[in-house]
C-alpha cells in the first residue's frame, strides 16, 4: 500500500501512546516524528517541513486543565500561522479541545483511539492541508502573472532598418526552444524583444515570468527565483513558489542578469545543465520546463575577464544574442515613436489633440537621446502634462543635442564618484571590514567586489 509523503509529529510526554501513534501512522504516512515534550515543536519545525501536528493537550502526571495544550497551540500558530494541528484530547477535555479549535487548531480526537478514525482523520487534515499550499501556490503565481501582465508594454514600433534587422532575428529563433541574451542600453526596448520571442513561440501557451535583477535586494534573489518551504528560514511562514516555479512550461525572463551574483550564477547553470532546482529549504528536486530569455546593459564579456560572471553560464544562455540598437541608430523610428506616446498621453491626460510642428520634429531628431526610446517617452508625456496649446514647438523640448550629451556624461561621472566616496567611507566605518560594509550599504560582498573593481579601489 502506497503511503502519503507527509509528515506528522505525535507530541505526547506518553511514552506508549508515542509508540503506538507510530505503528499507526507509518501504515500511511511516510514520516512520523515522535516528541515527548512541547518544547520539541518549534526546534523541529525550524528545521522540517511537518503537515500536520497531533498536540496533546496535558503533559507532567495529574494535569488534566488543557492550559498546556492550549498555550503550545497558540505557540506554534503565532510563529506558524499555516501550520495544522489535531488536538489529542481523552473524554473529560473535549470542552477544552473545541476551545481550542477557536483558538485554530484544525480538529481534535479522543483518545484511547480507534485505529481507523485517527487514520481517517489525519489523512482528511493532510489533504486539507496539500490543498491549501496548492491555493497558496495558484496565488503566488497570479500576483506574479498580474504585475507582468499590468507592466502596460506598447507593441513595437520598428520602420528602420536596424529594427527590421531584429524583427527577423526574433521571427527565427521565436519557432525554437534555444536560451536567448539580448543585449542593449538601458531605455532600448530589451524587455519588449523578450515579450515578442515569447508571443511568437509555442510557450506563448503558458506565462512568460519576468525577474528584475536589476531592482531586486540582493537578499532576496535566491528566494525570489527558487521559492522556498515553510520553516526554511525564520520569516518563512509558509510554502511559497519561485519565479523558476511560477514560469512553469512558458518563459522565464532574466532582466539585467549581470547582476545576478557569482553563487547564484552557480546555481542558475546547474539549473541549466539538469533541468531541476530546489527550493530553499528542500531536498525534493523540482522540474525546470522554462524557455529562458536573459537581458542585460552590462558588458558582460569584461565582466567575465574581471571574474564577476561565469563563462560557462554565458555559453549557455546565449545560444543566440539579439543586439537592440540604440535610439540614434535608428533615427527613422523616432517621429513614429513619439507620436505613438503623444496619443497614448493626450488619451491618458484628457487634453485636446495636439500636434508637433516642423520645428518640433526637426529638434527630436536632431538630439542624441542617451537615454533612447525611455527618454523620449518621459520627454513627450512631460510636455503633455505642461502644454496649454495644441501645437508642440521646438522650444517645448528643453533639450539640446550636444549639451545633453555632454550634461549625460557629467552626471555618471559625478555619480560613480559619489558611489566611490560612499564604498570608501563605509570601508573606513567598519575598519576594513568587507561583509559589515556590504551590509551597511544593503549592498551584496560580490556586488561590493565588482564595484571595488570598477572605481580602482585596492
Amino acid at each position: 500500500m502506497s503511503r502519503l509523503k507527509g509528515t506528522v509529529m505525535v507530541v505526547d510526554d506518553d511514552q506508549d501512546v508515542l509508540y503506538t501513534a507510530k505503528l499507526i501512522l507509518k501504515r500511511k504516512f511516510e514520516t512520523v516524528l515522535l516528541a515527548s515534550s512541547p518544547e520539541d515543536i518549534l526546534k523541529t519545525l525550524k528545521k522540517s517541513v511537518v503537515d500536520i501536528i497531533l498536540l496533546d493537550m496535558n503533559f507532567g502526571q495529574g494535569r488534566t486543565s488543557g492550559n498546556e495544550g492550549i498555550f503550545w497551540l497558540r505557540e506554534v500558530l503565532k510563529n506558524y500561522p499555516d501550520q495544522h494541528i489535531i488536538m489529542n484530547t481523552a473524554y473529560g477535555d473535549i470542552k477544552v479541545a473545541v476551545e481550542a479549535m477557536k483558538e485554530g487548531a484544525i480538529d481534535f480526537i479522543v483518545k484511547p483511539w480507534e485505529e481507523e478514525k485517527l487514520l481517517t482523520t489525519l489523512v482528511n487534515v493532510y489533504k486539507l492541508a496539500k490543498s491549501k499550499k496548492e491555493v497558496n501556490h495558484l496565488q503566488n503565481r497570479e500576483e506574479m502573472l498580474a504585475g507582468d501582465l499590468n507592466a502596460g508594454l506598447e507593441d513595437f514600433i520598428c520602420d528602420s532598418p536596424a529594427m527590421q534587422s531584429v524583427m527577423e532575428t526574433i521571427d527565427k529563433v521565436a519557432i525554437t526552444d534555444a536560451n536567448i541574451l539580448i543585449l542593449g542600453e538601458n531605455g532600448t526596448g530589451k524587455e519588449l524583444v523578450a515579450r515578442a520571442i515569447h508571443n511568437r513561440s509555442a510557450y506563448s501557451r503558458s506565462a512568460l515570468i519576468k525577474v528584475d535583477l536589476g531592482s531586486l535586494p540582493e537578499k532576496l534573489f535566491e528566494s525570489e527565483l527558487f521559492g522556498h518551504v515553510k520553516g526554511a528560514f525564520t520569516d518563512a511562514k509558509s510554502d511559497r513558489a519561485g519565479r523558476l516555479e511560477a514560469a512553469g512550461d512558458g518563459t522565464l525572463f532574466l532582466d539585467e542578469i549581470g547582476n545576478l551574483p557569482i553563487e547564484l550564477q552557480t546555481k542558475l547553470l546547474s539549473v541549466l545543465q539538469n533541468r531541476q532546482y530546489y527550493k530553499i529549504g528542500s531536498s525534493s528536486p523540482l522540474p525546470f520546463d522554462a524557455r529562458l530569455i536573459c537581458a542585460t546593459n552590462a558588458d558582460i564579456r569584461t565582466m567575465i575577464q574581471h571574474g564577476d560572471f561565469r563563462q560557462d553560464l554565458l555559453y549557455r544562455i546565449n545560444t543566440v544574442e539579439i543586439v537592440v540598437p540604440p535610439l540614434r541608430e535608428r533615427s527613422e523610428d523616432i517621429i513614429a515613436i513619439a507620436e505613438h506616446y503623444l496619443k497614448k498621453y493626450i488619451a491618458k491626460y484628457r487634453k485636446s489633440s495636439m500636434s508637433l510642428s516642423s520645428s518640433a520634429i526637426q529638434r527630436l531628431k536632431q538630439h542624441s537621446w542617451p537615454g533612447n526610446v525611455r527618454e523620449l517617452q518621459h520627454a513627450i508625456e512631460r510636455i503633455v502634462i505642461l502644454s496649454d496649446g495644441n501645437t508642440i514647438t521646438a522650444s517645448d523640448f528643453p533639450i539640446d543635442s550636444t549639451a545633453v550629451s555632454t550634461h549625460t556624461q557629467s552626471t555618471t561621472v559625478n555619480k560613480n564618484e559619489v558611489e566611490k566616496q560612499m564604498i570608501l567611507k563605509a570601508i573606513k566605518k567598519h575598519n576594513g571590514n568587507l561583509t559589515k560594509a556590504s551590509e551597511d550599504m544593503a549592498m551584496g560582498r560580490s556586488t561590493l567586489y565588482r564595484k571595488m573593481k570598477k572605481y580602482g579601489i585596492v
